[in-house]
């Protein structure tokens, strides 16, 4: 082996080692780039998620008759927690209070358990109701009861 053969086999290996270190820090960043793109995309997905559901929700607003632009003031406002305490306080079962709004016992349940909303016509019923003594929700409630 002579010294030009040694002398590039030598150069050869240098390059080899520089190529691989250059590389190495490229192959990390890659790496931390992709991380970055796929906590991106799961990000996308769950806005685009969040998007839908507020689409539905204005939908669903618009159908049960609240006008998006409607004033703040004009709006009901519905707790699971209220409902809960105001059926309790006027001592009615959930079918009874149902009766008096014009729901059967199961859609109570379902609200006060936070399942489901009720829907806007149901949110003024239950506004109107909100307003009874315990005597007076009896007296209707007979008198629902004494209807055909």
């Amino acid at each position: 082996m002579n010294i030009a053969t040694a002398l590039k086999n030598e150069i050869v290996r240098l390059a080899r080692k520089e190529l691989r270190r250059e590389t190495r820090a490229m192959k990390k960043a890659m790496a931390g780039y992709r991380a970055e793109i796929a906590a991106l995309k799961r990000r996308t997905l769950e806005l685009e998620k969040a998007l839908r559901r507020q689409g539905r929700r204005r939908a669903e607003t618009v159908a049960d008759g609240d006008a998006p632009g409607a004033e703040a003031g004009s709006r009901l406002r519905f707790s699971a927690k209220g409902l809960a305490a105001q059926r309790k306080r006027l001592g009615l079962s959930a079918s009874d209070f149902g009766r008096l709004i014009g729901t059967s016992g199961q859609s109570i349940y379902n609200w006060e358990s936070g399942q489901i909303r009720p829907r806007t016509a149901q949110l003024a019923s239950i506004a109107a109701v909100r307003a009874l003594g315990k005597r007076e929700a009896a007296a209707r409630l007979e008198a629902l009861r004494a209807a055909p």
